[in-house]
């Protein structure tokens, strides 16, 4: 699926609804179309759609490359580095080949589970 960089979000957002319709109500797949719109939703609020927007043609470009700032071996080490202050909120890192985000909160920094490129293809087949 390829969207111009000027996608419609009202049409989007009502693609959504529809494909979300085709579920049991409370169904893990109606769950998850409805946390996709509410995502968008989201992006809209916070005026960061045009953000978005140029993030979803940076990976939909086959030379673009999602950047980990930094690959610890253990959680012990990832954690030292947190608590050190010199995370920024939104980073990227790698913990032991897994993906985390760095997320700022109000009684300090935190690990968001966001699975890299990588860990989000299919499984080899056998």
């Amino acid at each position: 699926m390829t969207l111009p960089p000027d996608f419609d979000l009202d049409d989007a957002l009502r693609t959504l609804d529809s494909a979300s319709k085709k579920y049991q109500e409370g169904s893990k797949e109606e769950q998850t179309i409805q946390l996709a719109a509410i995502s968008l939703l989201y992006v809209l609020r916070i005026g960061k759609l045009k953000d978005f927007r140029k993030y979803y043609q940076d990976i939909h470009n086959p030379s673009y490359q999602v950047k980990v700032s930094h690959a610890f071996a253990t959680q012990e080490e990832a954690d030292k580095w947190l608590s050190s202050g010199k995370a920024t909120d939104g980073e990227l890192v790698s913990i032991a080949g897994q993906g985390f985000q760095v997320i700022q909160l109000p009684k300090g920094s935190r690990f968001l589970r966001t699975p890299l490129p990588e860990e989000l293809k299919p499984p080899a087949s056998k």
